[in-house]
C-alpha cells in the first residue's frame, strides 16, 4: 500500500471543476480529502454544477456538497472549509494536505497555489476552462514544469475579465474536473501522475485531446530545470 493513502486531497474550489473532482473522489471511495470555497451556492450554478439542487440556494457550496456526497458514499470523509485560499492562509492549508486540485476560476489563485505548492513541495493539479476548451497540468515541485514556467506573470485584469466573459461549457469542465481527480488518485496509489510535464488540451468543439510536452524554464524559482541539467549531466 503506498504511504500516500493516507495523505489528504486538497480540493481548491466546488464548482464546475471542483464538484465533478470531488464525486470522482468519493466513486473511487477515496477516504480522506476536503472542500474549500467561500461561495454560496447561486441559482445560476444549478445547470452546470449538478450535485446542487434548489433546496441548496443560500447554502455554502462546500457545505451542500460534502451533505450531498456523504448521502451517496457515506464512506468518504469529506472534510469541509468554507473561507477563500488567501496568502494569509494558503502555507497553513496546504501544508495539512498531500496533493492539491487547482479547481478555481481566477488566475491570481491558481498562481498562489503554484507558488505555495513549490514552495512546500506539495504536488498538484493545475487546470482551466474557457468556453469549449480545457487544459490540465500535474506540477511536481522541483521535478517538473511549473505554471510559472509557462507563464512569468498572471495576466492582467483585463484578460481575466475577457476569459470570465467567454464563461464554460459544463460538460468540458467535468471532464477537466474527472482527469484532475485521476492525477490525485494516481499520486495517492503512488504512481507517476500522467500529466507530470505535460500539458493536456481538450478542444470538444473539434472532439480532439492534444498532450504538449511542457519543458521547466531556466531562471524558474520552482528549481525544476536545475534538477532536469543534473539529471541530464549524470547520463
Amino acid at each position: 500500500m503506498s504511504e500516500r493513502t493516507n495523505q489528504p486531497i486538497l480540493i481548491v474550489g466546488a464548482g464546475g471543476l471542483g464538484i465533478p473532482a470531488a464525486m470522482a473522489l468519493a466513486r473511487a471511495q477515496s477516504n480522506d480529502f476536503s472542500l474549500i470555497d467561500p461561495d454560496q451556492v447561486d441559482l445560476s450554478n444549478l445547470p452546470r454544477q449538478v450535485i446542487y439542487r434548489t433546496g441548496d440556494v443560500g447554502t455554502a457550496k462546500v457545505t451542500a456538497a460534502a451533505r450531498a456526497l456523504r448521502r451517496t458514499h457515506p464512506q468518504t470523509g469529506i472534510a469541509t472549509q468554507v473561507c477563500a485560499l488567501t496568502p494569509d492562509n494558503a502555507f497553513a492549508i496546504i501544508s495539512a494536505c498531500g496533493f492539491v486540485i487547482d479547481a478555481t476560476d481566477n488566475p491570481i489563485a491558481k498562481f498562489l497555489i503554484n507558488d505555495v505548492c513549490t514552495q512546500l513541495g506539495r504536488p498538484f493539479v493545475y487546470a482551466g476552462v474557457i468556453g469549449m476548451t480545457g487544459q490540465a497540468m500535474t506540477v511536481l515541485p522541483g521535478k517538473s514544469a511549473c505554471l510559472r514556467c509557462l507563464f512569468e506573470e498572471p495576466p492582467s485584469v483585463e484578460e481575466i475579465a475577457s476569459c470570465r466573459e467567454a464563461g464554460i461549457v459544463g460538460p468540458v469542465g467535468g471532464t477537466i474536473g474527472e482527469i484532475e481527480a485521476a492525477e490525485a488518485m494516481r499520486w495517492r496509489a503512488g504512481l507517476m501522475p500522467a500529466l507530470a510535464g505535460k500539458m493536456l488540451t481538450y478542444d470538444a468543439l473539434k472532439s480532439q485531446v492534444r498532450l504538449t510536452p511542457i519543458a521547466a524554464r531556466a531562471g524558474c524559482g520552482c528549481g525544476a530545470a536545475n534538477t532536469a541539467a543534473e539529471a541530464g549531466a549524470a547520463s
